[in-house]
């Protein structure tokens, strides 16, 4: 890895893929280094309407300066399917609680039926949480997460041909019904003389992730073991990382990269808003077969010895959300946690 790349993010311009075939070229194998070498990347080109940016960073503030009564109306507690506000220290990650309050969005699809035969993961689908006091909230957000798809989906694709393989080799991952999510995150300021932990250490566990920033710096990436980056935001782009569905599906070729937020300072706040780009939950990943020249530098998956991965892709996404969640997961989910052996929850 060069200095410049273990000091700064690089930089990919989306729009060259229809700048004709050299810049097309140049820009996947960009892609591609840039996904190997640090899993991090900025991305601009991306086609989305500023306005439509705009809005969605406003209404999210909106919702977070709701009394709080407000918020609890739509509290995560409500939903079997893991959909709505959690205010800060509710989520833990890696044990700790994240000092971020929240509100999670998922595709609007309905409940899926069950009976005692039904996997657990199936409870995952259903219906989102609205607050009523905020209207404007659910159509903007939902317009903004059928852009979001349509603009990874077409990345997912770049990454394919990156990797030689078909353009549409990712494709039965997805079928109509891919796994969106969205995270509204307010990271209030807090001094330094306790934990500064916004989000602690992690990998995402998607495929792709998107993150929209504001003003306030806090990301900050692990390029190399102990060695932090800071991904300062840049108007006009996100924030992309490989999850690690996408590394285990390659090998390891492409990197799930190490990050975490630090708080702001106290009197100072934090917004952004994530896209988590995942599978369709009955998918299986499979070990995609990368040309002998890139296999050769595959490094194998990086899995977490206490929280491995599983390459179905429900159980997957279930055992994160009961780890995260465990006052949900006890409310809804206690026969899967009578079986966590099963999924080393």
């Amino acid at each position: 890895m060069s200095t410049a790349v273990a000091t700064s993010l690089p930089l990919l311009d989306l729009s060259r893929l229809e700048q004709g075939p050299a810049a097309r070229a140049a820009f996947l194998s960009d892609l591609r280094q840039a996904a190997r070498d640090i899993g991090f990347f900025y991305l601009t080109g991306h086609d989305l309407d500023p306005q439509l940016l705009d809005r969605v960073q406003y209404l999210s503030r909106a919702f977070f300066a709701l009394p709080e009564a407000q918020k609890q109306a739509v509290a995560m507690i409500n939903s079997p399917h893991f959909r709505g506000y959690n205010r800060a220290a509710s989520e833990l990650t890696r044990g700790q609680p994240d000092w971020r309050e929240q509100f999670d969005i998922g595709a609007e699809r309905p409940p899926l039926p069950q009976t005692e035969h039904t996997p657990g993961w199936t409870r995952l689908q259903g219906p989102n949480q609205w607050p009523a006091a905020l209207p404007d909230l659910k159509p903007v957000l939902l317009r903004w997460q059928a852009e979001m798809t349509r603009m990874a989906l077409r990345l997912l694709r770049a990454f394919a041909e990156a990797l030689a393989l078909p353009v549409d080799a990712f494709d039965t991952l997805y079928g109509d019904k891919p796994n969106e999510h969205i995270k509204l995150i307010r990271y209030p300021g807090r001094s330094h003389t306790g934990s500064d932990q916004g989000v602690g250490a992690h990998k995402d566990s998607g495929f792709l992730s998107f993150l929209l920033q504001d003003r306030q710096k806090g990301l900050q990436v692990e390029v190399e073991p102990e060695r932090w980056v800071d991904a300062a935001p840049l108007p006009g782009t996100f924030v992309v990382n490989i999850g690690e569905l996408l590394e285990l599906a390659t090998n390891g070729y492409l990197r799930a990269t190490v990050h975490r937020v630090v708080s702001p300072p106290a009197a100072q706040d934090r917004l952004s808003i994530a896209f988590f780009l995942g599978a369709r939950l009955d998918a299986v990943v499979p070990l995609y077969q990368l040309p002998p020249a890139l296999a050769a530098q595959a490094r194998g998956p990086a899995s977490d010895p206490h929280n491995p991965l599983l390459r179905d892709v429900g159980w997957n996404y279930l055992k994160g959300r009961l780890r995260s969640h465990p006052d949900v997961a006890e409310r809804y989910y206690p026969d899967v946690l009578r079986a966590s052996s099963e999924l080393s929850v």
